[in-house]
């Protein structure tokens, strides 16, 4: 009796799989605009790398001037140059994230780009893992701009499935009730921005969805299948069935996740000030897109943001007095 129930389980999550694959490869190799692939190009100057996946807000319209977001996904921590503490960083705190700009066709890119290896972005994906940041942020769009081969683009495949699938887990612990598609994930994006102490408002979530509801509700149920979690209704009002003591568990879990989300967010930015590459020149730059100001650096200042933060502080600060004194 055993068998038949066992092949059923098995073709479900087979099917599921199938539904998730589909939908990721799809949204993966979606084209983005050919300035984007050089400005890549540029970034690694021939550096190894396993893939770039490209994400945020830059996915929904070509800005250009605005910062794209990359993560650079590595074999090994040591395939990117950089200095023992930098990498220390990576290893204990990932990722280390740095600031480019390139100028294509006439026309200065700029991008925020993250580093991190293969094995670190796995764990991250994981649902055994205490950081929200990589899985809540990779179960939304994502492209790959650049892939070193078939083995890196499976093993990029392969971690995003995991992230959807640990994100459409966590949605169905952290709420109850009956809930559209769109409903479980606007919820589970409400969480994970407050546990990850992000400044964004409580309308955050479904920004996020906003022209994107048909894709996170192929996502859901074929997600909810693959980890073997069992749900009833349709994609307006789904119901997941899970016990008053699977979610106790799971929100005390989720209490203790989101008390170190906090302070890991806040050690990140600490890190970024000795860590984040080209920071003054990043600085400048967001100075003068707010402010209009530009901020001058001397090649001193560009090397060392760090020991010259004070100066160009008090320089932007006068930068802003003048003009508002004009």
């Amino acid at each position: 009796m055993t068998e038949p129930r066992n092949a059923s389980a098995s073709g479900l999550r087979a099917e599921a799989r199938r539904q998730l694959d589909e939908t990721l490869i799809a949204e993966l190799t979606t084209p983005v605009d050919p300035r984007l692939h050089a400005l890549v190009r540029a970034i690694l100057g021939g550096r190894r790398a396993l893939a770039v996946l490209f994400y945020g807000s830059g996915l929904r319209q070509f800005d250009p001037d605005g910062v794209f977001d990359f993560y650079i996904i590595l074999d090994r921590l040591t395939d990117w140059p950089a200095g023992n503490l930098a990498r220390l960083g990576n290893a204990v705190l990932p990722p280390n994230v740095f600031y480019a700009e390139h100028e294509i066709e006439g026309v200065t890119l700029r991008a925020k780009v993250a580093l991190l290896t293969c094995a670190q972005f796995r764990a991250g994906s994981s649902p055994r893992a205490m950081d929200t940041t990589l899985w809540a942020r990779f179960c939304q769009p994502v492209r790959l701009v650049w892939v070193s081969g078939p083995d890196a683009a499976d093993s990029v495949l392969q971690i995003l499935r995991d992230c959807v699938v640990t994100a459409s887990g966590w949605a169905a612990r952290l709420a109850t009730g009956t809930y559209s598609a769109q409903g479980w994930w606007e919820a589970l994006f409400r969480r994970t921005y407050r546990a990850e102490l992000r400044v964004e408002n409580a309308s955050r979530g479904a920004a996020i969805l906003a022209g994107q509801e048909a894709r996170y509700e192929a996502l859901l149920r074929p997600a909810w299948d693959l980890c073997g979690l069992s749900h009833d209704g349709t994609d307006a009002a789904l119901v997941p069935h899970l016990s008053a003591a699977q979610r106790r568990r799971a929100e005390r879990r989720w209490v203790r996740m989101a008390q170190r989300g906090r302070w890991r967010n806040v050690a990140r930015l600490i890190k970024a000030a000795f860590t984040f590459k080209n920071g003054a020149a990043y600085l400048a730059w967001k100075i003068e897109r707010h402010s209009g100001f530009k901020l001058r650096l001397s090649s001193f200042e560009a090397r060392h943001p760090l020991l010259c933060l004070p100066v160009l502080l008090w320089r932007a600060r006068s930068i802003f007095l003048r003009g508002m004194r004009g």
